[in-house]
């Protein structure tokens, strides 16, 4: 699959999103975290932010919910015009019951897992997500540093969905920059959030522009 890029808004200016998302138009998605301050100890936005950021966005939304209760809300998330939605796996009760839902609402359906959360949990029903997101930093706040011992879980998720003929996407959020893009590329990851990376550069087309053919050069390799 080809490499797609996802800046993240954590990393926009708050008081102009709807610019700050335009000027990352040359990517694929735009990644969108919500956090409730109970899942992770942080609170960004929420479903009316991006129900109207759906509405003016010139890039799919990617929606990243880091939140409890995503067997209620996940849905209600996709409804409200997210592409892809992805929820937590320690958080769910219910994590096929959702990527179902999901899916019969038109979204796609992807499950995220901490660093520390056994990737067999997701091994076991894999069929039943359209997209993996391993987390490469703990979830909760931007501008972390990478965590390459996650990077085992990837190569399994990619193994796994080689040897049962699934398309899934990987995607990686966490400490994405020129120097980790091509690691997590390597390991099978075809779908990369950057937040700091991208918005915090002089020309944020051409930094895009530059993850995406680093990643894809790796990909091309593995």
């Amino acid at each position: 699959m080809a490499i797609e890029i996802a800046p993240s808004i954590l990393s926009a200016d708050f008081a102009n999103l709807e610019s700050e998302i335009t000027s990352v138009a040359g990517a694929d998605w735009v990644h969108i975290d919500v956090m409730d301050g109970h899942f992770v100890p942080n609170l960004t936005l929420g479903l009316p932010v991006l129900e109207r950021l759906a509405e003016v966005s010139p890039l799919p939304v990617d929606a990243h919910l880091m939140i409890e209760d995503p067997d209620r809300w996940a849905p209600r998330y996709a409804e409200a015009g997210a592409t892809s939605v992805t929820f937590h796996l320690e958080a769910a009760a219910e994590p096929v019951r959702i990527a179902r839902d999901l899916r019969a609402l038109g979204a796609r359906s992807s499950v995220a897992i901490k660093p520390d959360t056994p990737v067999d949990q997701v091994l076991d029903v894999l069929v039943e997500f359209d997209m993996v997101l391993v987390m490469t930093v703990e979830p909760g706040f931007g501008g972390q540093s990478f965590m390459q011992h996650t990077m085992p879980k990837v190569t399994a998720l990619r193994e796994a969905a080689t040897a049962a003929a699934h398309p899934l996407r990987i995607e990686v959020d966490g400490g994405v920059t020129r120097e980790t893009a091509p690691i997590v590329a390597a390991a099978g990851a075809d779908m990369l959030v950057a937040g700091s990376a991208i918005y915090g550069a002089a020309d944020r087309a051409g930094e895009i522009d530059a993850l995406r053919r680093i990643a894809q050069e790796a990909a091309d390799h593995r």
